[in-house]
């Protein structure tokens, strides 16, 4: 029998299902929350604009920390500069935040800049997979130790069975992930050849090449312990200066929240924002987070201006941020002080190097 044709949706129902679910979302999540801030906007007449600033503050500090986790699996001599990572992260995080599922596109985008920017595909896509990955097991930890803390004194809630189905399944395809480079590198690179084979412009011999190459980068990372420790590191402190910026946007408006409940909702929230209904969960993130704050006994009004203003910073910002870093990268060359000190060395070499048709005052090119 022949097989059954596969039928995709063209891209305009595609479109049109995407903008349906965004919908759903803003009906049914987004809306509800922005009727709750409404109810709380006496609130903003004592709000700390010293703490507002702290929380922005804090904001910067986790994206500092995440381009630190990217430039730090890069090869050393590979890696662009500290502000042209930043500049990277920023053009990644403003399509992610405006695309459905553009987590995909923002990684592309990425993999783009990072390769423009002197770094070999490889190494590119080894970070980029690694810092996503690796930070999102990080951050089920300390869920995990959040939970282990506050379940004996707050009681279980069936939320927190579904995060924890998402983020097991998570730690699941990275243990896999690891597990075929490092022990089935050879099954890994067969695997993927046959796939790659049916693509067009794709060479069977490349494809072996690349699975090596980051086989290789895995087992170095895994063997190198402390730069896995210090990859671990930049991954916590991104996660605990973005949840100590959501902790003083809250007390911002009047109630300091119980540490380990706040990283038990913000846990929950960033977990379940992995599933690509929104741009990077937007309304799901809301939907989660400030019920949860409340439950952990913050008053709605204060949790809800709390997590709006977090959000304005966490989400809205780095998109027009984003945009102006993108620019910043195609317009404006990358000029860094090492090749300033190079092409400073090569002018002064080729001031004092003798011409070639002329002997040297010790005697010619030739002589001992």
């Amino acid at each position: 029998m022949p097989r059954a044709r596969r039928h995709r949706l063209p891209p305009a129902a595609r479109h049109v299902v995407y903008a349906l679910v965004l919908l759903l979302v803003v009906e049914y999540l987004v809306l509800p929350q922005i009727a709750g801030a409404r109810k709380a906007l006496h609130l903003l007449g004592s709000v700390n604009p010293l703490g507002l600033t702290l929380g922005a503050a804090l904001e910067v500090g986790a994206l500092v920390a995440y381009a630190e986790l990217t430039r730090s699996l890069l090869a050393v001599g590979e890696r662009p500069t500290r502000f042209t990572v930043l500049r990277i992260n920023l053009s990644t995080l403003a399509i992610s935040h405006t695309l459905p599922g553009g987590a995909a596109a923002g990684g592309g985008l990425g993999y783009d800049l990072l390769t423009k920017s002197g770094v070999r595909g490889t190494d590119a896509g080894f970070a980029l997979a690694t810092q996503g990955m690796g930070s999102a097991v990080v951050l089920n930890v300390i869920l995990w130790l959040a939970l282990l803390v506050s379940i004996p004194f707050t009681g279980f809630d069936p939320l927190y069975a579904t995060a924890a189905v998402v983020g097991a399944l998570l730690l699941g395809a990275f243990a896999a992930l690891v597990m075929l480079l490092t022990r089935g590198e050879d099954r890994a690179a067969r695997i993927l050849t046959t796939v790659a084979v049916k693509l067009p412009l794709v060479k069977a011999e490349a494809v072996e090449e690349v699975v090596g190459r980051i086989a290789n980068r895995v087992r170095g990372l895994l063997a190198d312990r402390p730069l896995l420790r210090r990859c671990v590191l930049w991954a916590a402190v991104n996660w605990m200066l973005d949840a100590a910026s959501l902790w003083v946007f809250t007390a911002s408006f009047g109630h300091r929240m119980n540490v380990a409940g706040l990283l038990v909702a913000y846990g929950l929230a960033n977990i379940l924002a992995v599933i690509p209904v929104t741009p990077s969960g937007l309304g799901v993130v809301e939907a989660v987070l400030i019920p949860g704050l409340v439950g952990f006994g913050c008053p709605r009004g204060m949790a809800t201006l709390g997590v709006l203003s977090w959000r304005l910073v966490n989400f809205w910002l780095p998109i027009p941020v984003g945009g102006l870093a993108y620019l910043s990268l195609r317009l404006v060359p990358e000029v860094s002080v090492v090749n300033l000190l190079d092409r400073h060395s090569e002018r002064r070499a080729t001031i004092t190097r003798p011409p070639a048709d002329k002997p040297s005052d010790h005697g010619s090119a030739d002589s001992p």
